[in-house]
C-alpha cells in the first residue's frame, strides 16, 4: 500500500513538530509549510492526500486558503482538516468548505483519528467513481 501524503501548513514550530513526529511514525509522507506562499510553491511538486491547516498564518488566513482550495480544480476533492485556537474559527471553516476542524489545544490521538477517518471517506468516494 502506498504511503499516504499529508501537507501541515502550520506557522508555530512546535505544533508542527508534534504533528510531524506523531505522522511519520504512523507511516504517513508529509509536506510541511509554514506560510501560504510555501504551500502554494510546494504542492507544485506533489499533491498530497489530506490537508491540515491552521487558521492564523503569517501572510493569509486558513479559512480563506481552505476555501481556496476547496474551489480550485486541481485541489477540490483532497479533503481538509482546519486547526485553530480561535472560537470562532469554526463556523468559517466549515463556510469555506473545510472537511473536518479540530480546536487547540488538541488530543494528538484524535488528530491522528480525525486524518484516518477524512483519508478513508476519501478513498471510499474515489473508489466509487
Amino acid at each position: 500500500m502506498e504511503k499516504k501524503r499529508i501537507h501541515i501548513l502550520e506557522d508555530d514550530q512546535e505544533i508542527r513538530n508534534v504533528i510531524e513526529i506523531l505522522l511519520k511514525e504512523e507511516g504517513f509522507e508529509l509536506q510541511l509549510s509554514s506560510s501560504f506562499a510555501e504551500l502554494k510553491k510546494n504542492i507544485q511538486d506533489a499533491m498530497p492526500d489530506l490537508f491540515l491547516l491552521d487558521v492564523m498564518l503569517p501572510d493569509g488566513n486558513g479559512a480563506e486558503i481552505c476555501e481556496d482550495l476547496k474551489t480550485d480544480i486541481f485541489t477540490k476533492h483532497i479533503p481538509i482538516i482546519v486547526m485553530s485556537a480561535q472560537n470562532n474559527s469554526e463556523q468559517k471553516a466549515i463556510d469555506a468548505f473545510a472537511d473536518d476542524y479540530i480546536s487547540k489545544p488538541f488530543d494528538i490521538y484524535n488528530v491522528l483519528e480525525r486524518i484516518n477517518a477524512q483519508l478513508k471517506r476519501s478513498s471510499e468516494s474515489r473508489a466509487k467513481v
